[in-house]
């Protein structure tokens, strides 16, 4: 099995519902994403998927978040917008940009260099 990963951040500010603590107040972050694809077999050149691939639609896919308020957004109108609910947005969002043998495995959201979630099905 093969694994490739390709990271890109964005900055973008938040506040957590029913929290007790600094982060019920509108903060920001520079988020950090890790998107992560794998499969079984390499096509005729020795590639899973082209690495410069994952990075566009990861951009693409950031365009949406970056330098914004995640509570603005329709999803996070209902979902608290914590680092857990991001990583699974996003996963659902990518899950069916990969065709062929490699598929969209995990998404990893960094809030912080230290704090991380991940999502994966």
């Amino acid at each position: 099995m093969f694994e490739l990963m390709v990271e890109d951040s964005f900055s973008a500010a938040h506040q957590l519902r029913d929290y007790k603590g600094p982060c019920e107040k509108l903060h920001g972050h520079t988020w950090k994403v890790m998107v992560f694809v794998s499969g079984d077999s390499l096509d005729s050149q020795g590639l899973g998927v082209d690495f410069r691939v994952i990075k566009q639609k990861l951009k693409e896919l950031l365009e949406d978040f970056d330098h914004g308020t995640l509570n603005d957004l329709e999803y996070f109108k209902k979902v608290n917008p914590t680092s857990e609910n991001l990583a699974k947005l996003m996963f659902q969002r990518l899950k069916g940009e990969f065709s062929g043998t490699f598929k969209l495995s995990r998404v990893t959201v960094y809030e912080s260099e230290d704090a991380s979630a991940a999502y994966y099905e």
